[in-house]
């Protein structure tokens, strides 16, 4: 999965097409609201390059960052363009956010792979521009700015280092929808205590998410990956950050290979069982123990559990607990039996 953000970001070098699909792209009328706004405009959001007042409730929303639609979609608000980031489904809507999309109009689907598509945003005629899970610089928003009122990523934050919570209440704020946005974001933040407390054997174990890149690729706590397996009691490695630094994750050498000696281990991979075996013939990762004990799983990146293990979002959290919860569960018992 970082493979993809790292084509997003252009920190990374890595080439990751991926054919986009999606409505059309003429920047017809159609309006991104399917309920009204309860707030009083005009609002202002604060983010890392000033702060951003949107006059009145808007109708055509596009998304330059990588998982706002899904927060726009739990409020019940459909942007007329999204950014692709991986998984190559119509509209970047993924199975978990379908309900909520329902028959609205597909949006329009941009690339950011070669920077931002400057061309195909101001043809979308947007009202309101949100780049909050996003790597945006001062002057990519610059010129965003010049389309229609444009919020960045938070202040003081990490790029892609947002929360969910956070996240959801910036989009909330912008479209008029906070007390909504806040309604929302108690109730996935309900459903993950509930699975904390169905599960006490999580405090006191360690956990991680990792991938194959360069090496090995792991995603620290500035991370919203390494943020989920902590709220649920999980404990991230002792000395993850002073390898992580000021970034969401970091690869490690092979003398480091000992952070990867957790009591349950998500890899996010291309192909779980080629990766697999590769990672598994590794001479120092076999001395971990971790693959006889059956404490390691493989996530195929761009399948849906992958996808949202990477997206973290508050529509993808309610199913990355029903589906994964149970094999971290079965990871952290240190039974082969159990691997899930």
């Amino acid at each position: 999965m970082l493979r993809r953000l790292a084509a997003a970001a252009s920190a990374l070098v890595l080439a990751v097409g991926l054919a986009a699909c999606g409505g059309g792209d003429d920047g017809s009328e159609t309006t991104t609201s399917t309920s009204g706004a309860t707030d009083a405009f005009p609002v202002s959001v604060t983010h890392k390059y000033g702060t951003t007042e949107i006059t009145k409730e808007p109708k055509r929303i596009v998304v330059v960052g990588l998982v706002e639609q899904d927060a726009l979609l739990s409020l019940g608000v459909v942007p007329v363009a999204t950014t692709e980031w991986f998984g190559g489904h119509p509209g970047a809507i993924w199975p978990w956010a379908k309900d909520e999309l329902g028959d609205k109009t597909v949006p329009t689907v941009l690339t950011n792979t070669d920077g931002l598509q400057l061309e195909k945003i101001a043809a979308q005629k947007p009202d309101l521009i949100l780049g909050i899970y996003s790597g945006l610089t001062k002057e990519e928003y610059d010129k965003l700015s010049k389309f229609a009122p444009t919020i960045a990523q938070p202040k003081g934050g990490i790029d892609y280092g947002v929360s969910w919570q956070e996240l959801t209440t910036m989009v909330g704020t912008a479209v008029g929808r906070k007390a909504q946005a806040e309604k929302v974001i108690a109730d996935v933040e309900g459903t993950i205590a509930k699975a904390k407390s169905a599960h006490p054997e999580f405090a006191g174990k360690t956990g991680l998410m990792a991938t194959n890149w360069e090496g090995y690729y792991v995603y620290g706590t500035k991370d919203p990956r390494g943020r989920f397996l902590t709220d649920l009691g999980f404990t991230l490695p002792a000395g993850l950050d002073a390898v992580t630094g000021k970034e969401f994750g970091a690869s490690i050498s092979r003398e480091r290979t000992d952070l990867l000696g957790v009591d349950a281990l998500v890899w996010l991979v291309p192909d779980p069982a080629a990766d697999a075996k590769k990672i598994q013939s590794d001479s120092l990762y076999a001395k971990l123990g971790l693959t006889k004990e059956g404490r390691d799983l493989y996530l195929k990146e761009d399948e849906s559990l992958g996808g949202a293990t990477s997206f973290i979002s508050v529509l993808s959290l309610p199913y990355l607990i029903d589906e994964l919860v149970p094999k971290l569960a079965a990871a952290a018992d240190g039974d082969p039996a159990t691997t899930a």
